[in-house]
Order: C-alpha cells, then sequence, then structure tokens
C-alpha cells in the first residue's frame, strides 16, 4: 500500500519530460532514456492509455508481451492527477498540469464543471463556448507539426484541440490499420510520429484487469510487434502509457449526506475528487472529510497540495482557479461517487497518486 500520495518528479523522468527530451535536449533525457534513442533519426513516440508498470511487469512475467520483453524498459512517472486529459496534455505539450492548465478530468471553468476528455458541460458540447486553445494555450510538441496518429472518431474533438492543435492527424478507424498509418507518416520529413491507442484503457475500465484485460495486453503486445517490423533502419520506439489501472469493482463509497450539505459543487473523478465548499463551510468541511474518509483516503487542502507541488512548481492563475479548496484521494481500491450523479459503472479506475497509478513504463527499441 502507498503511505502517502505519490508526487510525481517533474524534473527528472516524467510523462511530461518526453518531448523536450525528443525535440529540445536530449540532456533532459540523460540517464532515463537511452542515448542511442536520443540519436536517433526517427521516433515513434506510442501511448498505450491505460498501461501502468505494474500491469506490465505482470504481463511480462506471465509471458503475454514477447515483443516488448525484448525491448529495454523502466519505470517513469505519469503527472498529477492520474487521468487521460491531463496526462496526455502534459505529454504532448512537455508542461506539467499547473502550466497547461488542464489539471483533472472534470474541472470547474465559472459556473460550470468541464469534461476535459469530452470538451463538454451539463449544456451539452462546448467547443464554440469554452475554447480550447484559449483554455490550454501552450502550443503541442513545441511549436512543431507532428503526425498523430489517433482515432478518427477524436479528429474534431475540443480535446483534440486543445492538446493536438496544428499536428498532422492521421485517423485510423481500425487498431490494425496503426502500423500502416505511422509507416506512411515516417515517410513525411518529420522527426517524430505521435500516436495513440485506447483500447486497453477501455477493457480496463469495463472489464477490469482480469482475463479481457490479458488478452487485450496480448493485442498490445501484437500490435507493437507489427509497428517494430515496418520501422526504418535507424528510427527509434518508445512505448510509454498516461496512468496505471486498479480494481474497483463494487467498493463504491456514496459521499455522505453531511458532507454533500457543505459542498457547492464537485469536480475531479471518483479516485480523485475535489469539493467546491458552500460559503462559510471550508472548515467544517474539512474536518467531516477527514473523520470519515483518513482511513481509507488522503484529505488535502488546495493550499497544501499547491505547497507540495502536486502539479508542477508554477501554476497560472487559470490553473488555481480551476481547483476546488479540497480533495479527497482513494488510498485504497475504492471509488467515491455522488448518489445524486453516480456517473457509469466501472471495473478498473485510476486518478489517485499510488504506485499502481503514478508508475508507467517506459519501452524503447532502436532498430539498427
Amino acid at each position: 500500500m502507498t503511505i502517502d500520495p505519490l508526487i510525481p518528479d517533474y524534473t527528472g523522468a516524467c510523462l511530461s519530460n518526453i518531448i523536450p527530451a525528443l525535440l529540445e535536449h536530449s540532456v533532459i533525457g540523460s540517464g532515463w532514456i537511452p542515448d542511442e534513442v536520443l540519436a536517433a533519426n526517427k521516433t515513434v513516440l506510442l501511448l498505450v492509455d491505460g498501461f501502468g508498470y505494474e500491469q506490465f511487469v505482470t504481463s511480462e512475467q506471465r509471458g503475454l508481451v514477447p515483443n516488448l520483453t525484448k525491448m529495454n524498459s523502466k519505470k517513469i512517472m505519469t503527472v498529477a492527477p492520474t487521468t487521460t486529459a491531463t496526462a496526455l496534455t502534459s505529454l504532448t505539450t512537455g508542461r506539467p498540469p499547473g502550466e497547461h492548465g488542464i489539471i483533472g478530468y472534470k474541472v470547474s471553468i465559472g459556473n460550470q464543471i468541464l469534461n476535459s476528455l469530452r470538451w463538454t458541460t451539463g449544456r451539452g458540447v462546448a467547443v464554440n463556448e469554452i475554447n480550447p486553445s484559449s483554455f490550454q494555450p501552450i502550443p503541442p510538441f513545441l511549436g512543431e507539426t507532428i503526425p498523430a496518429v489517433s482515432p478518427a472518431e477524436f479528429r474534431n474533438s475540443g480535446f483534440t484541440e486543445a492538446h493536438l492543435r496544428n499536428a498532422h492527424y492521421e485517423g485510423y478507424f481500425l487498431p490494425s490499420n496503426i502500423s500502416h498509418h505511422i509507416a506512411q507518416c515516417l515517410d513525411q520529413e518529420s522527426r517524430l510520429v505521435y500516436a495513440y491507442y485506447d483500447g486497453l484503457d477501455k477493457v480496463g475500465h469495463i472489464h477490469g484487469t482480469g482475463s479481457f484485460h490479458d488478452a487485450e495486453i496480448a493485442f498490445v503486445d501484437y500490435l507493437i510487434g507489427q509497428i517494430y517490423e515496418m520501422l526504418p533502419s535507424g528510427t527509434a520506439l518508445i512505448v510509454t502509457s498516461d496512468h496505471g489501472m486498479v480494481n474497483v469493482g463494487d467498493s463504491v463509497i456514496e459521499i455522505n449526506d453531511s458532507v454533500m450539505q457543505r459542498t457547492n459543487t464537485i469536480s475531479g473523478e471518483a479516485r480523485f475528487l475535489w469539493f467546491h465548499p458552500a460559503r462559510g463551510n471550508h472548515d467544517s468541511l474539512l474536518q467531516d472529510l477527514q473523520d470519515l474518509y483518513s482511513n481509507c483516503a488522503w484529505v488535502r487542502t488546495k493550499d497544501q497540495i499547491l505547497d507540495e507541488g502536486w502539479f508542477g512548481r508554477q501554476i497560472s492563475d487559470q490553473a488555481k482557479e480551476r481547483l476546488g479548496e479540497i480533495a479527497l484521494l482513494a488510498r485504497d481500491t475504492i471509488a467515491f461517487l455522488d448518489k445524486e450523479n453516480p456517473g457509469p459503472k466501472l471495473v478498473g479506475r485510476h486518478g489517485s497518486l499510488t504506485e499502481t497509478e503514478v508508475y508507467v513504463p517506459l519501452i524503447t527499441s532502436f532498430k539498427d
């Protein structure tokens, strides 16, 4: 069990430093990205959504990933919170969440809650109302136009505009086509090709990390084998992820009525919730949360979190405004839900700062 929240080290082997190491200065990746990868003529960077380091090690021990086992691997950290929208934006911009401002799955903006992955509010799709480029102002890929191979369905989404704008978007309709899209992109002049696959995360949410998950990991390994085979000489391959996954299942705690009565609204997600207290209720709400949930979760104030640098040492005023005042993070394999708005029933979840969720693999290979 993780005793204290695992705070990402944004100065070292962290997801947010991969792009700067590849596109800005190789010294940023010194000691954790192999030299031959940093010096490669071209690099394919594949992010497999929902593939934590523990999942990788277990899969390797069980012989599910023969292609990945042949490659170099190490453990790195993702960002806080351990959620896709935040992590992918930190990957593509090369900045911690406090700088790019996509500070969680559901974030407060004015009197609304924005689902940053779907770019929706309670009023529906919010692309016209909340401009993605203004909400997240940092240019992805350090301003370079990079080929991005990602699901075709996401091409015109608000989140795509926020974290992949100005990329050359190569939308795939089926996973079997990913390696072919990557091969076409490698024929272009760009020194980096970015690719994203979300199948493992979907399976984890729906089925947990059991037999269905094992089958999907085996497919991911096969897909990576296909990608490696078509790489031209002098090309590096990096495989990493945005977060790990924990099996929660039915271990769900409905937030106490007394807590909700002191709360104006909730943002975040089920393993990393932000409470926005009703006026004059901050201290009593903090005490309630500590009394009720300290046995299974971490309770921290916004000031504590900012002082400890959970989102990086620099945090914009806009990002600060999007946070709640008190955070509740699951320490055990549980989820916290608002019974009035429970959301989908998921088996696997993420978002908190346990070792299982924070550590992700960095798997690399160089084709001579």
